[in-house]
């Protein structure tokens, strides 16, 4: 059984919906009931789907490290490339 997120491009593909289709596969794969290609596709697909969930999880932690707070105790986003200026 293939999962939906095969037909859905990777950014499009929200944290969420790629989490539960990567749990979907793993129970798939752990019920042992499956043929060896079948279980060669769905472990493709597995590490396409956990690859991309670590990039959305390494991409809002980035999003939380920009977060500071401001001397009046407000919550504001700084620049993450405020050293990237082009010297000319």
């Amino acid at each position: 059984m293939a999962s939906a997120a095969a037909d859905i491009a990777p950014a499009e593909l929200d944290f969420e919906r790629a989490l539960k289709d990567l749990e979907s596969i793993v129970e798939e794969m752990e019920s042992g009931d499956m043929p060896l290609e079948t279980l060669l596709k769905r472990f493709e697909e597995g590490t396409r789907l956990a690859r991309h969930c670590q990039e959305k999880l390494a991409s809002a932690e980035l999003e939380m490290t920009r977060l500071e707070k401001s001397l009046g105790g407000e919550l504001t986003l700084k620049s993450v490339n405020s050293n990237t200026e082009t010297a000319g």
